[in-house]
């Protein structure tokens, strides 16, 4: 070893230099796919099954019906068990699908769905090799195959491992995964298992969701819908947003002869006549080259033209919001809220030519907002592809755009009412603040959509709010008015003569009258304002 003095070789730093796995790198840095905290993690492992079932069950056309059963096998040591009525996983791709990070159906589409990366089941597979030492056991029947086995992870080689297949009687059709955690806890908290398929009910309404806890409690959400979410199509990328990497990586891959038809042939919404209008701004460029000889500068002249044109909005055939139906239906079957207002933007464009959508739904009374010491306050429901995000809310753009509203103007106290602000973001691909998938990235324009969305749902809530309001006053006056009446009309009898019981009736009559009047007219719906920006509201 060399003295502090001497100096040190390239040769001998670079002794040290090695080659390591992606499923390595997890190992050491686990708290980047999730597991960073107890509770955090046994959510984890849930979560990744759950919404890997979701979308299986939705590609195979099937109403989702899962069950999570959680058993407590030593201190901090956990059994999950989660079941669907899938198509479950073919034995040719059992392991890859299960135990092979960064693999996976979902990251090489354009097209919508909940998970995006190759990591999430391959990642619970690793957090039991590191954990316990233990496989994943599995049970899958396709109607084509019908058989178990144990899965585990080489990871130094970032391989999987098949073990103890066995073929078994077939059945129904779905997918049973069971694994051994350690380093986890189970709880009822804002974080924990439970409230997680809570709001797993209420983005997804078509599901069934069971639960069976450590203690043996079995918590149901039944579906509040069968009616199927709109499937997703692949999609070419919209122009607009491209950038120069971007337009570059497709061009090398194109089979087209010309840029100029490599625009039409690869993106949504490129027209011939599109392609006239980005050439009279982008002069320089040759668009009769082969796409594969396009520069950098050429592909930087391109997106910016890009930027001058006039696009239509992208193609709605990628995405699967929820619906506004759909979302009424889930916060009155989970929430059961006096008043429900729900918004659907259209759909927008951010970095990559991505489009997405926001929707928003604010739930106020029954049982909306969130329980503490204090009584109630407001809370903010996060999603994204319909999945909840439970953790790093501080570092998620939904709730620097839900935060930075003011709520007095909407006569909304969201430290002490009852409200519930549901927000989810529809992308063809999310762009996320970390690997974990809990925040989505703190994008200016996706701020933007969100904040006008819950601006227009929470004016619908401040008329409601403002109408029980003045019915609550017009009530306390006729109740006041009603209590005067009788000595009223003795009083009149001594004047006029006429019997009181007589003006009494007519009394009460005409104050009946004026009252239900002015209820009904408190009940008509004010007319709808246009959309505020946040510009405006900062005013």
């Amino acid at each position: 070893m060399a003295s502090q003095n001497e100096t040190v070789t390239a040769d001998e730093i670079f002794k040290e230099f090695k080659e390591h796995s992606i499923s390595e790198f997890f190992r050491k840095n686990s708290q980047m796919l999730g597991y960073s905290g107890k509770v955090r993690s046994l959510t984890t492992v849930v979560h990744e099954y759950v919404t890997n079932s979701l979308d299986a069950c939705e590609e195979a056309n099937i109403l989702p019906s899962i069950s999570v059963e959680i058993k407590e096998t030593g201190e901090e040591r956990y059994s999950v068990f989660v079941s669907d009525n899938g198509p479950g996983i073919p034995k040719t791709h059992m392991s890859k699908a299960l135990a092979s990070i960064l693999t996976g159906t979902k990251f090489h589409r354009s097209i919508q769905q909940r998970g995006q990366q190759g990591i999430g089941a391959s990642g619970c597979t690793l957090f039991s090799e590191i954990t316990t030492g233990k496989p994943i056991h599995v049970v899958s029947r396709t109607g084509k195959d019908a058989f178990e086995c144990d899965v585990t992870i080489d990871i130094k080689g970032n391989k999987s491992i098949v073990t103890n297949m066995t073929n078994i009687p077939p059945g129904q059709r779905g997918l049973a995964v069971r694994g051994e955690f350690a380093e986890i806890k189970y709880e009822n908290s804002d974080h924990g298992v439970l409230e997680y398929l809570k709001r797993t009910a209420l983005s997804n309404p078509h599901a069934e969701l069971k639960l069976i806890e450590p203690d043996g409690n079995v918590v149901v959400f039944p579906r509040s819908t069968d009616m199927m979410p709109k499937k997703p199509k692949l999609i070419k990328p919209h122009p607009l947003g491209l950038g120069t990497n971007d337009l570059l990586d497709y061009a090398r891959v194109s089979q087209s002869r010309k840029i100029s038809s490599f625009l039409v042939d690869t993106f949504s919404r490129v027209t011939h006549d599109k392609v006239n209008e980005v050439k009279e701004i982008a002069k320089d460029v040759d668009f009769g080259k082969e796409p594969r000889h396009m520069t950098w500068d050429d592909a930087e002249k391109i997106t910016k033209a890009f930027k001058q044109v006039k696009w239509m909005s992208p193609d709605m055939d990628a995405l699967s919001t929820i619906g506004e139906k759909q979302i009424e239906l889930a916060m009155k079957n989970i929430l059961n809220p006096e008043f429900m207002s729900v918004i659907e933007r259209k759909p927008k464009v951010y970095h990559g030519g991505v489009p997405f959508v926001v929707e928003v739904g604010i739930a106020y009374g029954g049982n909306a907002g969130k329980q503490n010491a204090g009584g109630v306050s407001g809370n903010i429901l996060r999603y994204a592809n319909k999945v909840p995000l439970l953790f790093d809310a501080g570092g998620c753009a939904i709730t620097e755009a839900v935060n930075t509203i003011e709520w007095k103007r909407y006569a909304i106290n969201m430290e002490e009412e009852p409200v519930s602000v549901f927000v989810n973001l529809s992308s063809v691909y999310v762009f996320y603040g970390g690997v974990g998938k809990q925040a989505v990235a703190q994008d200016d324009e996706l701020i933007e959509e969100i904040r006008l969305a819950t601006m227009d749902a929470a004016r619908r809530l401040e008329r409601h709010i403002s109408n029980k309001k003045n019915m609550h006053l017009q009530e306390s006056r006729y109740k006041t008015i009603m209590r005067y009446v009788s000595q009223l009309s003795a009083d009149l009898e001594e004047i006029t003569g006429k019997k009181h019981t007589e003006t009494e009736k007519e009394l009460k009559d005409l104050i009946e009258k004026k009252y239900k009047s002015i209820i009904a007219d408190e009940g008509e719906p004010s007319e709808e304002k246009p959309a505020e920006s946040a510009d405006a509201e900062n005013e």
